[in-house]
């Protein structure tokens, strides 16, 4: 018999290719269509639906540095130290430059953020109702204060324009302060127990900021009223945040960097706290120390940041103005005490401060599509949810 020969079985296999019928979120090549959108130029529409009220954090960095130039160049504080006359030698021109940039920024944010208002009303809503998103509606008002008190000299804090500037931005902090401090303690489903995230800090920050504007028009009585109540609130957020009583709402990893604001609301608290006493007293010197060692008990922990810092969020701008409020903080002390020690610690804290903000300068200005076209937005996501879930409740 001969030998019969085998040959190995041939297999056939199919590759079938899946349409936008087995799954709707690929096109008939295989390509997701979420790619396929975002190959051009963002459109304006598009663009409405993207810049939340968080990217005002961007304007408040920029005036919050133009504010620590303003007080560093500012002749009557410059102290008799030698390594501070590079402060002083630094031009107006300079200064002047930065805070147009910054009223430029923060009139195009607003612009932008009204035309969302007009045309994606429920987006605005959904940040309204989002525990997280509703603390960023304070930035819009505190960058308008925090630019206003960087005024080059041409806008005195004394004129009449000034006075109802200031007003103007001062009224809509307090409704959110009644909306939002009173569903803390009244609205069951909005405790601070459960509302309670780093973010809520932002709506202390807008009292501080305010309390210092007033104190600088000269309202002394007005000031000390605001400052209180941001402070006190600040004392019950503290702990509440410190024993970690927050409930189910727990903040994303990608939104880490708002950690830096458990220094940020002390050290403005001891700045406007200057202006309201007029002097650098015991109480500023407190919080500015006790700011300090928040600073540090973060910065000495890195691999808390580690996962938020994987891909550029524009969640990083709340590493900048946080800085900035705790350098002015520094300025005041060094020139209230008049120490080598004092004068080396705010060199580091405004060098560190200008680096920061000129890192994420670039940064930002490098990615800027990739911000208009970010999933991983906490935002957006709640806002797409909130959506969907009124569509199925119609």
């Amino acid at each position: 018999m001969g030998e019969i020969e085998y040959k190995p079985s041939t297999q056939v296999m199919i590759e079938a290719s899946v349409g936008s019928a087995g799954d709707p979120e690929k096109n008939n090549n295989g390509v997701s269509i979420n790619e396929v959108r975002a190959d051009p130029s963002p459109s304006c529409s598009y663009m409405l639906t993207r810049i939340h009220a968080g990217y005002f954090r961007i304007s408040l960095s920029l005036g919050s540095q133009a504010l620590l130039w303003k007080i560093l160049t500012r002749p009557d504080g410059v102290s008799p130290h030698v390594l501070l006359h590079v402060f002083s030698k630094v031009p107006s021109a300079v200064c002047l430059l930065l805070w147009c940039l910054a009223v430029l920024t923060q009139f195009s944010l607003s612009f932008v953020y009204v035309l969302r208002c007009c045309f994606h009303f429920h987006l605005v809503k959904a940040e309204f109702l989002h525990h997280i998103g509703v603390n960023y509606l304070y930035a819009p008002w505190i960058s308008w204060l925090v630019l206003l008190q960087s005024a080059p000299i041409l806008l005195p804090n004394t004129s009449f324009l000034y006075l109802i500037l200031c007003w103007t931005f001062i009224v809509p902090l307090a409704v959110l302060d009644i909306k939002i401090y009173g569903q803390w303690f009244t609205t069951k489903k909005r405790f601070l127990s459960v509302m309670a995230n780093p973010t809520s800090q932002i709506s202390v920050i807008g009292n501080l900021v305010a309390a210092r504007a007033a104190a600088e028009m000269g309202w002394k009585e007005s000031a000390v009223c605001i400052w209180s109540l941001g402070i006190v609130h600040y004392l019950v957020l503290f702990v509440t945040l410190y024993q970690h009583l927050s409930g189910q709402n727990s903040l994303p990893t990608i939104l880490r960097p708002t950690f830096f604001l458990f220094f940020a609301a002390p050290s403005m608290a001891s700045f406007s706290w200057n202006s309201i006493s007029g002097a650098f007293d015991n109480t500023s010197k407190m919080l500015f120390f006790f700011s300090l060692f928040l600073f540090i008990s973060l910065v000495c922990r890195p691999f808390l940041f580690k996962k938020s810092m994987r891909k550029f969020h524009i969640a990083w701008w709340a590493y900048s103005f946080p800085l900035t409020f705790i350098s002015l903080a520094a300025v005041q002390y060094a020139r209230e005490v008049k120490s080598h020690v004092a004068t080396l610690l705010m060199l580091v804290l405004s060098v560190m401060s200008l680096l920061v903000f000129l890192g994420l300068m670039m940064l930002t200005a490098a990615n800027v599509n990739r911000l208009l076209r970010d999933t991983d937005d906490p935002m957006l996501t709640f806002c797409k949810n909130s959506k969907s879930a009124a569509r199925v409740t119609k």
